[in-house]
């Protein structure tokens, strides 16, 4: 199979060494400088002593001088980051109650990973110094009294609320508990959360439910400070009820895809703005692609340390993988992957673009495409096991999807990552959704489950395949065997097929009858025509 192979080597070989040199090239995941320099945070300090106390902290000192503290996040309010683990943060903390300095010392965070330069953390962490404890912080937008505001960081606003909220949570506590001065109440609410193209409000106030709790906590009664992410969801709610309504609508799309598919200009119509909507609004302006890291971390939470509340964080990804896990039971992996992925329905679009613009398609062989599948599960495997050791590890291999670059990053990048997902569109002008087919980690983590579903709702008939191959030719994701069956793996549920099921100038059954039906019509017209003409008079 040369096109399998490259000089010889199988290439799903050379994916996978291609991941794990990625993977250790870059070591593990750490903060800027590994070693504490106590002059970045007191430049007069001279020592500092053992962490200690309730909450941890270690005093610095300047000879016998007490200058401040210095505290790490985890050991005050290790909140969940969107990796399902908190960030680490050394912070110090002045006797005034003032920020003198902030480090990122350990995270897990994919999007910090890859796509956010150390330079861009630096940025973030740097506008803390000077933050008094008594102020209210506020991520993004324009300037309000009352409010300290710092810039987030582009694609990781998620990310960035949390630390946020760690790091002000942590100083207020040390601070009540150390005697520092300040006016704002420790245990106080949230304000806001930052969504796309909102403001976000962030006291630092807010308290998580502690995770060796007896007591579930009851927040809604007022019985304790609410747990982070229901400030994110209070924000976000318009951008939910968005989402949510979209859902409803490609729900109605689904049950009632009888009806649509023999009305094909209209559900031309209906997909195609679907995708212009899954593109723009959930993928470019929500951010909400779905990745694999998102399975590897649920994976991960589930061998470790479940907690819901780590996945609560985002409420729109949290939407859209319980919409999935749904369809999923119901009608196979197609309905994400045909409907609601935004790198997906980027390819989808180019394809009709080229499809209008008439530019010729090329398919391969079915046996050459029955190969190159498996190579999307290959992936996903390798980086299965890259989970297994580091989050921060798979996450970097996960640069074989494209979807931070083309769409969390709006293709604001550069090399390699820009070339190869500029590539990979340009080859969905000729294959619809290659990488779909072929390289999707993604994909292959919702197919395992697919042949589960309950109800087979794609509608086939006796002849499929034995001897009709119209639907399977007309596939152009390849998902119709030649003996007619829809495999549930590769289905990206288009409802193209269906469109013929229906047509009775395409589906030779129901053209046979159609022809029939004329005939019997003609020869009945006939009929009536030889009845109704005149006698001709006897001679």
């Amino acid at each position: 199979m040369t096109i399998a192979r490259r000089n010889g080597f199988p290439l799903y070989v050379c994916l996978c060494l291609w991941m794990l040199f990625f993977a250790s090239a870059s070591g593990p995941v750490s903060a800027t400088q590994p070693d504490l320099q106590i002059q970045q945070y007191f430049p007069q300090a001279t020592h500092v002593g053992e962490f200690s106390g309730e909450p941890l902290a270690a005093p610095v000192y300047r000879d016998e001088e007490l200058l401040g503290y210095l505290m790490r996040t985890t050991d005050i309010a290790p909140i969940p980051a969107y990796s399902g683990e908190p960030v680490t943060l050394l912070v110090g903390l002045d006797i005034e109650g003032r920020i003198t300095g902030l480090e990122i010392k350990e995270h897990s965070e994919p999007i910090l990973v890859v796509g956010i330069s150390e330079q861009d953390l630096a940025r973030y962490v740097e506008q803390y110094r000077g933050v008094t404890v008594d102020q209210k912080v506020k991520l993004g937008g324009g300037a309000r009294e009352g409010y300290v505001t710092i810039d987030g960081i582009t694609g990781a606003s998620i990310t960035a609320m949390v630390m946020n909220a760690t790091v002000m949570k942590s100083v207020k506590q040390v601070a009540a508990s150390r005697n520092i001065p300040q006016t704002a109440d420790v245990s106080g609410n949230a304000g806001g959360a930052e969504g796309s193209g909102t403001q976000q409000v962030l006291q630092g106030e807010i308290v998580t439910p502690s995770p060796v709790a007896v007591v579930p906590p009851v927040w809604w009664l007022g019985e304790t400070s609410e747990p982070f992410w229901v400030a994110v969801w209070r924000d976000r709610a318009w951008q939910i009820a968005v989402l949510l309504l979209a859902l409803v609508v490609l729900t109605f799309i689904l049950l009632f895809q009888d009806w649509l598919t023999r009305r094909p200009r209209l559900l031309r119509t209906v997909r195609t703005g679907f995708l212009l909507f899954t593109l723009i609004f959930i993928g470019w302006y929500m951010l909400a692609q779905l990745s694999v890291i998102h399975v590897l971390t649920f994976i991960s939470a589930i061998l470790h340390q479940f907690s819901w509340e780590s996945f609560l964080v985002d409420p729109l990804i949290f939407i859209l993988w319980g919409f999935v896990a749904l369809t999923l039971l119901l009608w196979g992996r197609g309905v994400y992957c045909g409907w609601l992925c935004p790198f997906g329905a980027l390819q989808e679009l180019i394809h009709q673009l080229a499809t209008r613009l008439k530019i010729p398609e090329y398919k391969f062989p079915d046996v050459v495409h029955e190969r190159l599948t498996a190579i999307k599960y290959v992936i996903f495997v390798a980086l299965f096991g890259l989970s297994l050791q580091s989050i921060g590890y798979a996450a970097r291999a996960a640069e074989v999807e494209p979807f931070k670059t083309a769409i969390v990053m709006h293709f604001d990048r550069s090399g390699l990552f820009l070339l190869y997902a500029l590539g990979l569109l340009l080859i969905a002008v000729f294959n619809r959704k290659f990488f779909c087919k072929y390289l999707c980690p993604l994909g292959a983590a919702l197919a395992i489950p697919a042949p589960l579903r309950i109800f087979d709702w794609l509608r086939r008939r006796k002849e499929c395949g034995r001897p009709c191959q119209i639907c399977a030719r007309q596939c152009e994701v390849q998902a119709i065997r030649p003996t007619g069956e829809i495999n549930p793996n590769e289905c990206h549920y288009c409802l193209d097929c269906q469109i013929t099921y229906w047509d009775d100038h395409q589906c030779p059954p129901l053209s046979e009858k159609r022809i029939r039906r004329e005939k019997s019509k003609r020869a009945l017209d006939r009929i009536k025509t030889a009845d109704m003409a005149p006698i001709p008079p006897e001679n």
